[in-house]
């Protein structure tokens, strides 16, 4: 084949600098003005300094590259360039990207090697490294391309692990999909997730029965008694208990870490939200309307004269129950499962984590962290929000402000 039909080999253009603006509009132009093909771009600006890289093919007559040279110096940059292969026309498949996100109180290079020397374990291949956070370097997404073949549960686990073992920040794992960015409801367990407490136990004490009910509650938890048969006796135990006290108690429960942030965010970039709860009814509806919280599903503790009989009312809200029950609000909300993000805490909440697109473990036990796609331990609900790839600057755009003052950004 003649020379002269061979097309010259891509020139990979790097531009470091002061970032101001006009840097990339003069470059493309005198790129276009040349008649250059432009393959590929990339910008990255950090603490005021650019990185823009311009993958280009360059025309063999004319002198592009010294005019580029000129204009990098009157620019205040500087272009560095070297010759590339030509770039691979096989994409790496959807299946094999996926997204690594830390977030901690506050991440170092200690933390940020230990995930990326486990990511190089596991022959991750990082593409891009975004900071999510604004001010101190809180959260970080990786995103990364495994080899064909690889398993992702394996890197998943070793992230895992690295994570408790650090129990200062936390990791996730998650498939670069279009459903990533595109949740649309997240469905909750209260006790011990959205609030602080166990109202059960709360109750049990103000009864005199909390030894009886944590002894119960044990049992359960080391599988001698399956949560139905569990919960019904702990309920018994709470027979006479005047029922202002479960008023009182959920009108003023404590909200965890996170959660008012989380749920004001949430509503206004129009997502759904639900608690399905093995807990109470009463509490599960003071939060609904505290919080404005579209659904809530929970056991109805039966009432009369005033107290509680011991028994509860309905189809008791056991893991199957709260895995229908997400199913369903899904369904009528036209919601794709892959859509629906679910976090819980306990062992009645797996089958709940594993039909939602994601499941999140939230400080739960070892088992279900391990079950699940991936675990909030060190951070609030809030840490939510950023596995969903949503930055610190987002974030501040979709908070409510403050009661009293005009929402410009909703105003005619």
């Amino acid at each position: 084949m003649p020379s002269h039909l061979t097309p010259p080999e891509p020139v990979l253009l790097t531009v470091i600098g002061r970032d101001h603006p006009g840097i990339a509009s003069r470059l493309t132009g005198q790129l276009a003005e040349a008649g250059a093909e432009l393959l590929d771009i990339e910008q990255v600006v950090v603490q005021d300094r650019l990185t823009l890289c311009l993958l280009v093919r360059l025309p063999e007559k004319g002198d592009v590259l010294k005019e580029l040279l000129f204009a990098a110096h009157e620019l205040g940059v500087v272009l560095e360039f070297q010759t590339v292969p030509v770039p691979g026309s096989k994409p790496v498949p959807s299946s094999n990207r996926h997204v690594v996100t830390v977030v901690g109180r506050k991440l170092g290079a200690r933390e940020v090697h230990a995930v990326t020397e486990c990511l190089a374990g596991h022959l991750a291949n990082i593409e891009r490294i975004q900071r999510l956070t604004e001010t101190e370097l809180g959260s970080v997404e990786f995103h990364i391309s495994l080899p064909a073949g690889r398993d992702p549960e394996e890197l998943k686990r070793a992230l895992l692990e690295l994570s408790m073992a650090s129990n200062t920040f936390d990791v996730a794992l998650q498939r670069e999909s279009l459903y990533r960015r595109s949740k649309r409801l997240v469905v909750m367990d209260m006790d011990s997730t959205l609030i602080r407490i166990e109202v059960i136990d709360e109750l049990a004490r103000v009864h005199g029965v909390g030894e009886q009910v944590s002894r119960i509650t044990e049992r359960a938890m080391q599988g001698e008694m399956d949560y139905d048969e569990s919960l019904r006796q702990r309920v018994a135990l709470l027979k006479g208990l005047d029922s202002r006290v479960l008023r009182d108690l959920s009108s003023n429960l404590p909200l965890t870490e996170g959660a008012e942030t989380l749920i004001p965010v949430l509503k206004r970039l129009g997502y759904r939200t639900a608690i399905i709860s093995g807990g109470f009814s009463v509490a599960a509806e003071a939060l609904k309307d505290r919080l404005g919280i579209d659904y809530a599903h929970s056991n109805m503790l039966e009432e009369a004269d005033g107290k509680l009989t011991g028994r509860t009312l309905g189809p008791i809200v056991n893991a199957k129950r709260k895995a229908e029950l997400l199913e369903s609000i899904a369904q009528a909300e036209g919601i794709l499962l892959d859509q629906v993000i679910a976090v819980g805490d306990g062992a009645n909440d797996l089958l709940m984590l594993e039909k939602a697109g994601l499941g999140i473990a939230f400080r739960a036990k070892r088992k279900l962290r391990q079950a699940a796609d991936t675990s909030i331990s060190s951070g609030g609900l809030d840490t939510i929000l950023y596995l969903l790839g949503l930055t610190g600057r987002e974030l501040l755009e979709a908070r409510p402000p403050p009661a009293g003052t005009l929402d410009r950004r909703s105003s005619g």
